[in-house]
Order: C-alpha cells, then structure tokens, then sequence
C-alpha cells in the first residue's frame, strides 16, 4: 500500500501555561491540530500535491486521525524571549517532480526573518535535487518574487509563528507546520 499524498495545508499556534507539555498541546489547539495523532516526518513536498487553505484541509480530517506532517516548534520559559517556529517549502517548475519542506526554530528572529530563512533552507535543499549550486543571495528574483534555479522558476512559501516568552515566566510554545493529506 503507498501512501502519497495529494494535498497539504499550513497551520501555526502559540500557546502559554505553567506547564511546558499543556503549552505546547495549547499551541497545537491554536493551529487547529490538537486532536489528531501528529506523526513528524521529513521534509519532502510530494509530487503533484496541491497546497490547500487550512478550513479545506481540516474538513477532510477526523479526530483521533493519524496525520502526517512537518513540524517546527520553540519553546521558552523565559521572560521576554522571543522565538519563532517556521516551515518553508520549495515547489519545482515541474510539478510532477517532489519539492522541498524546511523547518526552522529559532531564539531571537522576527518572524520574516524566520520565514524568509525557511524559505532559503528549502530552496536550497531543492537546488541539490536539480544538481546545481545554489546560492540564496544570488537567486532570488526580487522583481518577480521568486527563484531561479539552473533556469528553472520554483516557488516557495512559509507559514511562521513568532511569540515573545510570558513575562512571568510560564512555557510558551510556538509551532508551525505543514500537514499531509
């Protein structure tokens, strides 16, 4: 049996209590995902997936529902600390070929920083694929918003949650993730 699948959507959350497991089930309320069982996986966009919105997503899925997905979460218990959680995906031109997700968790980064990071750790990753040296500092078509490897137009995107740690010092968790259908 194979199992490919052919839609995915992206969700994020914060979530903030005295307890560092409650936090992060609260962050996963947050992103709409809490009540299924989440297995992580790594981080290659299948073939021919499509990228749906979360309501279309979250209306094929039941709870209690093994659910695969890249995740990316930060937690802090300190005062003030700011963090992000963030997932980027690189799609090829040629969609029948597998792309790129990318997570990345940080202390310190505003959230476009992260997601721009994401993004860049994705297309890179996909740049490897299509055999060609990339470098995110010279392959990125501002105009156009988007980038050009060995010729070819990929497309990314990410979805990032930032939070700054509670002032009194409870667990804060932020997550981003990108969920397989």
């Amino acid at each position: 049996m194979t199992f490919v699948p052919r839609q995915m959507f992206f969700t994020k959350g914060v979530g903030k209590h005295r307890e560092k497991l409650t936090s992060f089930e609260l962050a996963l309320r947050n992103a709409a995902i809490a009540e299924f069982n989440l297995v992580k996986v790594s981080s290659i966009f299948p073939p021919n997936c499509k990228i749906v919105s979360r309501r279309v997503g979250l209306k094929q899925l039941k709870p209690g529902q093994i659910v695969y997905s890249v995740i990316s979460q930060a937690e802090s218990n300190e005062p003030h600390r700011l963090m992000a959680a963030s997932v980027g995906v690189a799609i090829p031109k040629d969609t029948s070929r597998y792309g790129y997700l990318s997570e990345h968790h940080s202390f310190g980064e505003r959230e476009g920083v992260a997601g721009d990071y994401a993004e860049d750790l994705a297309a890179t990753m996909l740049g490897t694929i299509l055999g060609v040296d990339f470098d995110p500092d010279f392959s990125w078509d501002e105009k156009k918003e988007l980038w050009r490897i060995s010729g070819q137009i990929v497309r990314t995107r990410n979805v990032t949650q930032s939070a700054i740690g509670d002032k009194n010092g409870l667990w804060s968790t932020v997550i981003a993730a990108a969920v397989l259908i």
